[in-house]
């Protein structure tokens, strides 16, 4: 049904016969498609004489057969509103499009307060991503068309940018933040680029073959966030009794393991690839979370922390 209706949206004025040549079906079951499409579906499909053939009397936005409960209506709003964090983006005039033929699909038999549920439903990011949309659609389209790119990158703390030729694999958002995953041939590896820092990004007029083994699943399977593997490191991190609930009520990472201590206080033990996003991640609980191991992350945090002590000493 969705290929005769298909047929019929790009007034192809197709009969029975055509259809069920394309379809390899017999003329008889296409006249009783037709026959359900239009008594029961209300699809408003008539004979043509001049044309011989079937077609819209007017224009159908969409194919009406989704059933859908109210439950998963509220998961599709839930959703319209999660698009906030995609505001400014080349995804989202597609997310909204995409929405609104879903919404147009629906039955007209559902119905919900939506003013209500518009005042108990909402997403909120209090640091809003900087996004350079021109930068975007170039790294979207290169990384959709194999095609590769040469960057001028400005590394966080560098006063001069640097020239990078790249295979762009995979754009992905991370917990908010937009990444370019690509393999870089000065370092002759995978590194991950943040789009922000992308002053300029040309197409060197080649193209690649993205490899079959990489997956981005795999890719960050040991980051604590979007650091690539440096090592291999087994983390153990005891949490005070005041931040428990916090850190019971998140996976952190899919390797975790809590185990339960005296007093209420927890520990965290996960297998990472990389301790820089960990280390940042202790210091922000502010003491409530202790490093047991290993020896480089208590390395790294006492310095950190040593620092911070330093910075806000009383003058």
């Amino acid at each position: 049904m969705l290929r005769i209706h298909d047929a019929l949206s790009e007034q192809r004025y197709p009969n029975s016969s055509t259809l069920a040549a394309s379809l390899e079906v017999n003329p008889k079951t296409i006249l009783r498609d037709l026959e359900f499409m239009r008594d029961r579906m209300n699809l408003p499909i008539e004979w043509d004489a001049k044309n011989r053939g079937f077609h819209y009397t007017e224009s159908v936005e969409a194919f009406p057969t989704m059933k859908i409960t109210e439950g998963e209506l509220v998961a599709l709003l839930v959703a319209e509103k999660a698009l906030h964090q995609y505001r400014g983006t080349p995804y989202e005039d597609r997310l909204v499009a995409a929405l609104r033929k879903l919404e147009q699909a629906l039955p007209e038999t559902v119905s919900l307060n939506l003013a209500d549920l518009n005042h108990t439903i909402s997403f909120r990011t209090t640091a809003e991503p900087v996004v350079n949309l021109p930068i975007m659609e170039k790294l979207f389209r290169a990384a959709q068309e194999r095609e590769q790119l040469r960057l001028s990158y400005k590394k966080p703390g560098a006063k001069q940018p640097e020239d990078r030729v790249v295979d762009p694999y995979h754009v992905a958002n991370v917990n908010g933040d937009w990444y370019l995953f690509a393999f870089d041939y000065t370092r002759n590896a995978i590194r991950t680029f943040a789009p922000v820092r992308i002053l300029s990004a040309k197409s060197t007029g080649k193209t690649f073959a993205r490899p079959a083994r990489f997956q981005l699943d795999q890719q960050l399977r040991d980051s604590f966030g979007i650091h690539s593997r440096e090592g291999e490191f087994d983390v153990v991190i005891q949490i005070e009794e005041s931040i428990s609930d916090y850190i019971r009520e998140k996976r952190w990472h899919p390797s975790q393991e809590l185990r339960e201590l005296a007093g209420g206080r927890l520990e965290l033990q996960m297998r990472l690839g990389s301790l820089q996003e960990v280390q940042r991640w202790v210091l922000g609980w502010g003491g409530g979370a202790r490093v047991v191991g290993p020896p480089e992350l208590l390395a790294s945090v006492r310095e950190a922390a040593a620092r911070l002590v330093e910075r806000h000493r009383e003058r």
